[in-house]
């Protein structure tokens, strides 16, 4: 026989011989499953404000979409109050 064969010969036996393990499987089944929870942190810099507000540094917005979003946050109401006032 070829070194082939026994190396494949060997691997069947070593999978044949012994009991399953259905409590490490089980476990590892439980570990994969995705969590209950998520957890979030809150910032205190709001990415979406910060990203409008550089934009509107180059430019004007034509629809002014993104207003209602930035009446809800401070910094975005001040900058809004600003432009309210040199118009």
């Amino acid at each position: 026989m070829s070194e082939k064969d026994d190396l494949e010969r060997k691997l069947s036996e070593m999978l044949e011989d012994g009991e399953m393990e259905e409590t490490d499987r089980t476990a590892k089944e439980i570990r994969q499953i995705s969590p209950k929870y998520e957890i979030r942190i809150q910032t205190t810099l709001d990415p979406i404000v910060e990203e409008t507000l550089r934009y509107r540094k180059f430019g004007h917005e034509l629809d002014d979409r993104y207003d209602k979003y930035l009446k809800r946050t401070e910094k975005g109401n001040a900058l809004i109050d600003t432009d309210d006032m040199k118009q």
